[in-house]
């Protein structure tokens, strides 16, 4: 049993399946922290404020598939694992370009009953790569929520006039510096 808490985002579309993943990996983790989402949206949501120690997500979700949510994932936090768990990938070739795109793993639905036993391995090795301290790993978690939410908002301040803003602080910084060379004259 890992007794530190992890905290698991999961990207399910299908209730069941988020329930039965859930039980799966309450036999594991001591103290999970599972948040559920289905949508690419809420994806983004939840990995810029609830900073997830692992993504587990379902393959085709109704608006976006699993690569969308990796590519996402790792757009956010390159460094943060992602396990597919999913009924769709019995094609060897899309099973391996997952991994080669960058997923830790996969494991397929028809083994439900056995998951936990299939997650065990993938979950040590997310426990390995984590702090061994508390305290640090959840003053890196605020500061990379504090970075992601800082991004979203910079993001949302792209307008149409945000190009022509940052020309007149690029100007403003130049003219700055020049005063400050013909004082040091």
């Amino acid at each position: 049993m890992i007794t530190i808490p992890l905290r698991i985002l999961l990207v399910e579309d299908n209730d069941t399946d988020a329930l039965l993943i859930k039980r799966q990996l309450s036999r594991l983790v001591e103290d999970p922290h599972i948040e559920v989402v289905e949508d690419l949206e809420a994806c983004r949501h939840q990995l810029v404020n609830f900073v997830p120690d692992l993504v587990i997500s379902d393959f085709n979700l109704p608006t976006c598939t699993g690569m969308d949510v990796l590519r996402l994932s790792q757009e956010i936090d390159p460094q943060l694992p992602l396990i597919f768990i999913t009924g769709t990938i019995d094609d060897e070739e899309l099973a391996a370009n997952t991994i080669l795109a960058g997923a830790s793993g996969y494991i397929l639905k028809k083994n439900m009953k056995e998951l936990h036993q299939r997650l065990k391995p993938l979950l040590k090795k997310v426990v390995l790569r984590m702090s061994s301290r508390e305290e640090v790993r959840e003053r890196i978690r605020q500061n990379k929520a504090s970075v992601n939410q800082i991004r979203s908002y910079l993001e949302s301040l792209n307008t149409p006039d945000m190009e022509e803003r940052q020309a007149n602080i690029n100007r403003i910084k130049r003219d700055l510096e020049q005063l400050n060379l013909d004082e040091e004259e």
